[in-house]
């Protein structure tokens, strides 16, 4: 069985996650989310996987280069175009024209192929997918979960007979609309001829036109509902939430990174903490380099990005700091994700670094925009 990895979507509902990083590479403990996902695979024996890609497509290509390192072999194919100053414009042409293209360079798909979004972990069991796929005759199978009905209108929905045949498939329907509260995990199983169904040169997206498409033709199109554990990155909150679940051992295929030193917390090499007056209450990850001044509260679960700096007084409570970011003084960061310049609540506020007086916040990459902390301590953590 071969994969395609759906990468090329911009991710503005996770912003400003995405300003400067494509969504499939967003962090997991310290680790880009869709390389969990070419690891998942690997454990299949899945060895061939293209990744269709269009923005920041080079951040993707430079971390996973051609596979070799998770036992398998990457392939791209990059959706835009290049102009006449030589200028690499990404251009995505939708989900399913994604796939459209890759056959039609080279004839990728040539067997059946399981298809993954690249922002949401996954631990299904793709074997007993594919026999059930097989079993049934299926040209196309959609993996699925059955969601509260306040949350349908953030994803397609399957309605389906009682066999699972799928009769309909709504792309996002407001809820008064919505026939059924089965959605789509974006997870898919194709044969070779689903393909030979997308137009040529045109915009074609999986969920809005592919699956209707089948629907409408009766074709052996089929929804699996299966337990498994699938976390999505819809939002900048469902990413607060996704890391406080992982950060307290709720995902079980994954654990925290480092040494931990004592109960509930662990860190990277080479922080250093100052405990006069400092309460670390877990669980927390605190990463490499970090420097933790004395008097610094943080309760968990959070995560503290390598390079940053907590200075005295500050207090940091169940959040997420991207690397090289510097808590100035006395300030409280309270159920906050900050990412360079950008700090996000957990109702989704977004706020630029100029917003806070006096710059309650900076990224310690432009030391310009900060107090100046106290001078580097001189014992490292033990």
């Amino acid at each position: 069985m071969k994969a395609m990895i759906l990468a090329a979507g911009k991710g503005t509902r996770v912003r400003p996650l995405t300003y400067d990083l494509p969504k499939p590479m967003i962090p997991i403990l310290g680790k880009p989310v869709m390389a969990y996902l070419v690891e998942h695979l690997a454990r299949y024996g899945v060895t061939e996987i293209m990744v269709n890609v269009s923005y920041l497509h080079e951040k993707i290509e430079e971390y996973f280069g051609e596979g070799h390192q998770f036992g398998v072999q990457i392939g791209y194919s990059f959706e835009g175009y290049t102009n006449d100053d030589g200028e690499v414009v990404p251009q995505p042409i939708g989900s399913a024209g994604g796939l459209k293209k890759i056959q039609q360079f080279g004839g990728f798909f040539d067997e059946t192929s399981i298809v993954l979004c690249g922002d949401a972990l996954i631990d299904l069991d793709l074997k007993s997918a594919l026999f059930e796929h097989r079993r049934k005759g299926a040209l196309a199978t959609v993996i699925t979960r059955e969601v509260p009905w306040e949350k349908v209108s953030s994803y397609g929905v399957v309605v389906a007979d009682a066999d699972g045949r799928i009769t309909e498939f709504q792309e996002k329907p407001a809820q008064s609309r919505a026939k059924s509260n089965f959605i789509s995990t974006g997870i898919y199983i194709f044969e070779p001829e689903v393909i030979d169904l997308i137009p040529a040169g045109q915009v074609f997206d999986i969920g809005a036109d592919l699956f209707p498409l089948l629907a409408r033709q009766g074709l052996p199109f089929y929804a699996q509902a299966r337990a498994f554990n699938w976390i999505d990155i819809g939002t900048v909150s469902d990413y607060w939430q996704v890391l406080q679940h992982v950060l307290q051992g709720e995902v079980g295929q994954l654990g925290v990174p480092g040494i931990q030193i004592v109960d509930g917390v662990w860190v990277g090499l080479n922080t250093r903490i100052d405990w006069d007056g400092t309460t670390i209450e877990g669980p927390v990850y605190i990463g490499s380099g970090v420097l933790i001044e004395p008097g610094v509260h943080i309760v968990g679960p959070s995560w503290i990005g390598h390079g940053s700096h907590i200075c005295s007084g500050a207090k940091v409570v169940r959040s997420v700091l991207f690397e090289y970011t510097r808590v100035l003084h006395d300030v409280t960061l309270h159920e906050m994700i900050v990412y360079k310049d950008y700090s996000v609540d957990r109702a989704g506020e977004m706020k630029h670094v100029s917003d806070y007086a006096d710059n309650e916040w900076a990224n310690a990459r432009d030391r310009r925009q900060s107090r100046r902390c106290t001078e580097a301590l001189s014992e490292p953590a033990k």
